[in-house]
């Protein structure tokens, strides 16, 4: 394990310049960004009304196609975004359009209706895995989850990764999310504060799925049961006044359009922080400077630029900058990517950015044990001071 990855760097500095960039960014927020992410959220609305106008017709890779894309953007841009608080602090937003209302009780129905439950999907993404990133503590570090598969042939390994590319909403980020939730509700319920390390405890995924158990029950009830009847019954039966063929066809492309959303949500999230040019770390960060260094170096870019091209990517290209500051909305993202890329520049941190295919090449690569990840520790304010110090050329490097 390396000691510190980047013993010149003034991580004082570094992380003054990008507080820099996140001031201008929050002051620069405005009207238009909540229309950006609306207009944003009437792409994959339509994407989604297209398909299930066509998809009565017959069984056939459009409709399929246009469901999943609506549904990932569902997923990946609306409510990935606005549950992180990006559009709380835009003046007259709705209530329901805040991370206060977004998908609670009843409006999960219209605005999030998925396997995964809203609540459990705070706990495992937002505080897990943002605040612990590619630590032990963070449920989605690639590397370690397919450690289990350690020794095992490479055929298995590639059948995992299928298995769970074609169906991971469902097998791992739904039951995995309830599991987080559950143990945060165990904490609140003997009255003592949520312990990010005490959730992230793993339990098998396969006891969520458990109906003799109360909390399988509970899973069975809150995530299974609300989406697969709505998906793939209630749905499909609206469609009964054109026939029987018309039921089948929408009930058939639902399901293509299920295997899609999951290989594309798979395909832009997934790589996001795997590859052997990417950190894990064995424990939290000791201040904000660390954090931001951390976030930089445990993530990477895709392609950017163009709302459509970044709306394909879920958003999720923007990886780096939405790790270091996730309250922000989508739009800002764009604007402050070039920004953050020269300060990482400046300091000599590795800003890394590449086309979507060459990520999921490094992401295999871990899944299958022919890549490692860097294993890294970086060190408190007076440890890195000192390694710096002692090392040459530290103040040019800077």
């Amino acid at each position: 394990m390396r000691s510190d990855p980047l013993p010149h760097l003034d991580y004082d500095a570094f992380a003054a310049d990008l507080q820099a960039i996140r001031a201008e960014a929050i002051a620069s927020l405005g009207p238009e960004d909540e229309a950006h992410l609306r207009k944003l959220e009437r792409w994959g609305r339509a994407s989604e009304a297209f398909g299930y106008a066509t998809a009565w017709i017959a069984p056939n890779p459009i409709s399929a196609a246009a469901i999943a894309i609506g549904s990932t953007a569902r997923w990946a841009i609306v409510t990935h975004h606005v549950s992180h608080g990006a559009m709380d602090r835009i003046p007259g937003v709705p209530k329901e359009f805040t991370s206060k209302g977004f998908a609670k009780e009843r409006r999960r129905l219209v605005d999030w209706l998925d396997w995964i439950h809203p609540d459990a999907w705070h706990y495992e993404h937002n505080v897990l895995h943002h605040y612990r990133t590619n630590e032990p503590a963070d449920p989605d570090l690639v590397e370690q989850n397919f450690e289990r598969l350690e020794g095992a042939p490479k055929a298995l390994r590639w059948a995992a990764a299928a298995f769970f590319a074609c169906t991971w909403k469902w097998t791992y980020y739904a039951p995995n999310t309830w599991q987080v939730l559950r143990r945060a509700e165990r904490d609140k319920a003997a009255g003592t504060p949520v312990s990010p390390d005490r959730i992230a405890n793993p339990d098998p995924l396969l006891d969520a799925f458990d109906p003799r158990t109360e909390e399988g029950r509970g899973f069975w009830r809150a995530c299974l049961l609300p989406y697969g009847l709505t998906r793939f019954v209630a749905l499909p039966a609206l469609f009964a006044p054109l026939g029987p063929w018309a039921v089948f066809s929408v009930w058939a492309n639902s399901l293509g359009a299920e295997v899609l959303t999951n290989l594309h949500s798979f395909a832009v999230i997934t790589p996001n922080h795997a590859g052997d040019d990417m950190h894990r770390f064995d424990r939290k960060p000791s201040d904000r400077a660390e954090f931001y260094v951390r976030q930089v170096l445990s993530s990477v870019n895709f392609s950017t630029g163009g709302d459509l091209r970044d709306f394909l990517h879920g958003f999720l290209n923007y990886q780096i900058e939405h790790h270091l500051w996730p309250d922000l909305p989508p739009s800002a993202y764009q604007r402050v990517q070039p920004k953050v890329k020269a300060v990482c520049e400046k300091h000599g941190v590795p800003y890394v950015q590449e086309p979507l295919h060459r990520r999921l090449a490094q992401l295999l690569g871990i899944v299958t044990g022919e890549r490692r990840m860097q294993a890294s520790r970086t060190r408190d304010k007076h440890e890195r001071r000192t390694a710096r110090e002692a090392t040459p050329g530290a103040a040019a490097g800077a």
